[in-house]
């Protein structure tokens, strides 16, 4: 929650699309056997197509800014590589003497972000291929064998409309950004070694239903999402790079009228969030609602060693 807050204020005071770039079942084998790189490949095809559509002078004319978060899983768990990103309406123009905003229902047409983002991923995966970067599964003789596969299928790219206020914006990064492939609520029951969770079927309108599984083949369907060690799964591009914050972002601020979202949380304690989040003080007894959890001296806290 205080991650969330605080981009929240970080973001420039304009409506946000939301655009997710995903990749076609034929790169699935090619990226998972290669996660590290392919899916940092992933995201710098994501924002290079956005900063590089938002340039044109046909769309916007201007430099773009996003937050770019990756998740590999659809409802059911299967393995759906994708990047989901929050991009400002608008952008700095180059001689950063204003705000150039972008049309109202779209940010630039997505048939063009889908034969720009195509173009881009496959670029760079050639590229990585021909270092010997990235390993080809064993069942493909060579980077032009998948090349043409993506090319024979239209790429599709998704965008939402624009969120219609700041709340709307946090509330949506809050469910987002730190999930992971399965949330408690949505395990249903286990019985007879098999477990059951429920999804929302897209293909039915988004419908809700219950899938059971094997216990293993459920245990594999979630391991696949584990992230190599250390990625980061979160990324900014444009206006909203680290490396810009002090100079575009600001310069952002400047050129709109409009005031920030003011972030509630930075700089409070724990126990402080937790109070404003629940609406509760966590150190009241839960019970009694008057007893008080209190903080034990060093000198009595039992010495254990470890194990």
């Amino acid at each position: 929650m205080q991650w969330v807050d605080k981009l929240a204020a970080d973001l420039p005071p304009v409506k946000h699309f939301h655009i997710v770039f995903t990749i076609p079942a034929c790169l699935h084998k090619l990226f998972y056997i290669n996660q590290r790189i392919a899916y940092s490949l992933l995201f710098k095809a994501a924002g290079q197509t956005l900063m590089q559509c938002a340039r044109n002078t046909h769309y916007l004319g201007a430099e773009a800014g996003a937050v770019a978060l990756l998740h590999t899983w659809g409802q059911t768990m299967t393995y759906h590589p994708h990047i989901h990103t929050i991009v400002p309406a608008g952008g700095v123009s180059d001689d950063g003497m204003e705000w150039v905003p972008s049309a109202k229902k779209f940010f630039v047409p997505v048939k063009v972000l889908s034969t720009v983002f195509r173009g881009i991923l496959c670029r760079l995966l050639q590229e990585s291929v021909f270092r010997k970067e990235i390993k080809l599964p064993d069942d493909t003789p060579d980077f032009q064998t998948i090349k043409a596969k993506c090319y024979a299928k239209k790429w599709v790219v998704y965008a939402e409309k624009p969120f219609a206020s700041p709340d709307n914006l946090v509330r949506y990064l809050g469910n987002y950004t730190h999930r992971v492939a399965i949330s408690n609520h949505r395990m249903v029951g286990y019985k007879d070694d098999k477990v059951t969770f429920s999804y929302r079927d897209n293909k039915a309108g988004g419908a809700r239903k219950t899938m059971t599984l094997e216990t293993m083949e459920f245990i594999r369907r979630f391991m696949q999402h584990v992230l190599p060690c250390g990625f980061s799964k979160i990324r900014y591009f444009g206006f909203m790079a680290i490396c810009k914050r002090k100079t575009k972002l600001n310069l952002c601020y400047s050129l709109l009228p409009t005031p920030t979202y003011f972030s509630r949380l930075t700089g409070l304690l724990a126990m402080e969030v937790l109070q404003i989040i629940s609406g509760k003080d966590p150190i009241i007894c839960a019970k009694c609602k008057k007893g008080k959890l209190m903080a034990s001296p060093a000198c009595n806290v039992l010495h254990m060693e470890p194990g």
